[in-house]
């Protein structure tokens, strides 16, 4: 218990002052724990690869599928699975080829687990450092929505990589069929579980209860997934998103404002914990390594570490720019973006915890039988997981900024976020005028809230210039209207006028899920405010 107290706290002293001086945590923590692996006399920490995969895993991809927009994956979904599989698998062979011709006896099954193992980027990483270099909304999405996918199609090739070599053969036909059965009875399940949640949350008014159940969902959804060996990982994505859809819809600002601190608080911890535990591997994985001159293990692992940057690079411009050349109705629909786009994502390639579990789990696979340069597969990973992190990561914000693609906030969220306000801000003033009429509210109340609306809608209107105005608004407001005896009955009426507005004009298409967030934040905070 006290290591493990020690690793939590040093985890959070360290990822604070990481913020305080603009580093990104993770690269401080990674770098921290290697200096403090080599201190002699510390106790060591043993990364349990099931553990990782089963304990912090399924939490940390649910919290980054909840907060991710069904509307925008959909939207990129293109590039999104072209990076997540195609540029995964791609890795996985190009790794494979270029280990099993670059060390001598390695065969080529082992390489494929070795390329499995680094091809998919690190989801905590790529969305932590994306968010702090403040790359454009578009750029962002794209990167989540890889890192909440890739991890699923690495897990599966390296498990059909391992079985080849444990077994000896090798199809890829069969190798296709077992990659898309697993995957799609993978969503399948992750669909089902999801559905559930909605279905039993829907139906309570608790908010302890309901954020109890949204702590368990992740692993509802991942551990029937990997019992039937399928991919746990997209069953928890796709439960997450199932309920990202759907929490506008049913859960209350209590519930809601709670369970963002919930899991906040929760993805912070474990992402300090996971991160401080790759680096202090270090002294354990140079204590397994036997026979091996140093000259030759810094050679392999800087050239697997080309290859793992190269192969993203080479993938990345044709990917952005063939499908465009080659169908016009893609062109027509989103054209050639600039180059610096397709650059910025190709260099924010950072591997992670992910990579190191599976690394750690090939000896408890293939123990029994024994297991080909196991313990050069995991010198092998660690290097390109700090190389990746501590090169890529610390340079992603200079290369943005030098391409001038940093700094930026996306026109279309700033404009969508006016709208929502504009509108629901003068929707409440002619519910106002409505509820005046119907009962007797003191003149000093009115005009609190008419001066809070008002200045809401000038706002706003700034923003989005001439023409926002709307003669028919009148026409919209509907329903009951309350004989409003106070303030608090009175701006509990229009909160909720104005949530049912921005729902409408999300589900209309009209705000994204970003605008909608931001306008529900404020909505929950004033309800909190009066309640």
């Amino acid at each position: 218990m006290g290591p493990l107290l020690a690793l939590v706290i040093g985890a959070t002293i360290i990822s604070a002052a990481a913020r305080k001086i603009g580093v990104p945590p993770p690269i401080a923590l990674v770098v921290a724990s290697i200096l403090v692996s080599l201190i002699p006399g510390l106790p060591r920490y043993q990364l349990d690869p099931e553990l990782v995969l089963v304990g912090f895993l399924p939490p940390l991809l649910y919290a980054e599928a909840i907060n991710t927009s069904l509307r925008e994956l959909r939207a990129n979904l293109r590039p999104i699975a072209l990076l997540s599989v195609g540029l995964v698998l791609a890795t996985t062979l190009a790794v494979g080829y270029a280990a099993h011709l670059l060390i001598p006896g390695l065969p080529l099954a082992a390489g494929f687990v070795l390329g499995a193992i680094v091809a998919p980027p690190d989801a905590v990483a790529a969305a932590t450092i994306a968010h702090r270099v403040g790359l454009p909304r578009r750029l962002t999405a794209i990167l989540e929505g890889e890192s909440l996918v890739n991890d699923a199609t690495a897990l599966v090739a390296y498990r059909i990589a391992i079985a080849a070599v444990l077994t000896g053969t090798f199809s890829y036909r069969h190798a296709a069929l077992q990659f898309v059965w697993v995957s799609v009875l993978g969503v399948a399940i992750g669909l089902g579980v999801g559905f559930l949640v909605v279905f039993v949350r829907r139906r309570m008014d608790d908010p302890l209860t309901e954020n109890t159940v949204s702590l368990i969902t992740p692993f509802a959804a991942y551990l029937p997934a990997e019992a039937l060996h399928v991919s746990g990982v997209l069953a928890v994505v796709a439960a997450g998103l199932v309920v990202a859809r759907a929490a506008p819809l049913i859960v209350s600002s209590t519930t809601r404002l709670q369970g963002q601190a919930v899991w906040a608080m929760i993805a912070f911890l474990l992402q300090g914990i996971v991160f401080a535990l790759i680096g202090l591997q270090l002294r354990q994985i140079l204590v397994s390594l036997h026979g091996y001159p140093p000259g030759d293990l810094a050679l392999y692992a800087g050239m697997i570490t080309l290859v793992v940057t190269l192969v993203r690079v080479v993938w990345v411009f044709p990917a952005t720019y063939l499908p465009r050349l080659l169908f016009p109705s893609i062109r027509a629909r989103d054209p050639y973006p600039p180059w610096q786009a397709p650059a910025v994502i190709s260099w924010a390639g950072m591997r992670g915890v992910v990579s190191l579990a599976a690394a750690f789990a090939v000896p408890l696979t293939a123990k029994a039988t024994g297991f080909p340069d196991r313990d050069l597969i995991l010198f092998l990973t660690f290097a390109v997981i700090v190389a990746t992190l501590v090169l890529q990561g610390l340079t992603l914000s200079w290369v943005a900024r030098r391409l001038r693609v940093t700094g930026m906030q996306d026109d279309a969220s700033i404009l969508e976020q006016a709208a929502a306000e504009h509108t629901t801000a003068r929707l409440a003033l002619v519910r106002l005028d409505q509820i005046m009429v119907r009962s007797a509210l003191p003149a000093e109340v009115e005009q609190r809230l008419r001066h809070d609306l008002e200045e809401r809608a000038r706002r706003a209107h700034a923003i989005l210039g001439p023409g926002a105005d709307d003669e028919h608004l009148p026409d919209l407001v509907d329903g009951a209207i309350v004989a409003a005896a106070s303030y608090t009955e009175a701006r509990q009426e229009l909160l909720r006028l104005e949530r049912a507005e921005s729902i409408r004009m999300w589900n209309r298409g009209e705000i994204g899920d970003q605008a909608l967030q931001a306008l529900q934040r404020r909505l929950d905070l004033e309800e909190q405010q009066i309640i």
